[in-house]
């Protein structure tokens, strides 16, 4: 039976007798049996056009990768909206939440993807973690981050800078404090491992400092990290635009 589940790059349907050719594009929407359901749902911020804004739930994949396809927020958006040319301009991990911007227009997406490729988007994340009392704040942290002994994480290795982020203090709790963080690049955990190394990891970081047991989702306790704000100036009309998570950190973590 013909599923239409392998398309080339306009995303029709390959059929088999056609006949492939050499650099030609294959998207594969592959199967998982028993796909876990994840028991949040996404906001749609803004839609027009050229972009969508999300603001995606703790625990949602943006992409399909591993043990999730229909249950990543690309999916989840493409059958909502009813917009099969949508794409990630960015990701962040599946256990932070908030902000998402992608593209649905294919004439105009190299543009906004320029954004992030020349750094001419502002990014800003808030976390909960434990105080850094003797820090001098805003504070930059500057390291080199290279690849971990697990494929999956990241660790500051020596040489030169090739991470950095902005820390600053948005609220001293008893136990946490609430911090603003703005990276000025965008290496995979970075966040992460930055609190980490200055000694406050975010709180329900369950890969750094230590990587603990494989468990199951504790959903209790997402991982208190947050992609608070996107600002930058459209690349078309030249306009300047800011979109705001409606999420917040969970209550008593800071």
């Amino acid at each position: 039976m013909q599923c239409s589940k392998v398309l080339d790059a306009d995303g029709e349907p390959i059929e088999p007798a056609r006949a492939y050719r050499r650099g030609m594009r294959v998207h594969y929407f592959r199967e998982v049996a028993d796909e876990l359901k994840i028991p949040f749902t996404e906001t749609v911020l803004h839609v027009d056009e050229h972009l969508v804004i999300a603001d995606k739930p703790h625990f949602l994949p943006v992409m399909p990768a591993g043990t999730f396809v229909r249950e990543t927020l690309l999916v989840r958006l493409i059958e909502r909206l009813g917009k099969p040319d949508l794409v990630p301009l960015h990701r962040i991990d599946r256990d932070t939440a908030g902000l998402v911007m992608l593209s649905c227009n294919r004439d105009t997406r190299a543009q906004y993807q320029a954004l992030f490729r020349l750094r001419r988007i502002h990014k800003y994340y808030e976390a909960s973690a434990p105080a850094l009392r003797e820090g001098a704040f805003p504070l930059l942290h500057r390291s080199r981050l290279g690849k971990g002994p697990e494929f999956f994480r990241m660790q500051e290795i020596e040489g030169v800078p090739n991470s950095e982020t902005t820390i600053d203090v948005i609220e001293r709790g008893a136990a946490h404090w609430r911090y603003a963080l703005t990276p000025v690049t965008g290496r995979t955990h970075q966040l992460r491992v930055h609190l980490a190394a200055l000694g406050a990891p975010i709180v329900n970081d369950r890969l750094y400092p230590a990587l603990q047991a494989r468990m199951p989702d504790d959903y209790s306790r997402p991982l208190q990290l947050l992609a608070r704000a996107l600002e930058f100036a459209d690349p078309l009309t030249g306009v300047s635009r800011r979109f705001d998570s409606e999420l917040m950190l969970q209550q008593g973590a800071s």
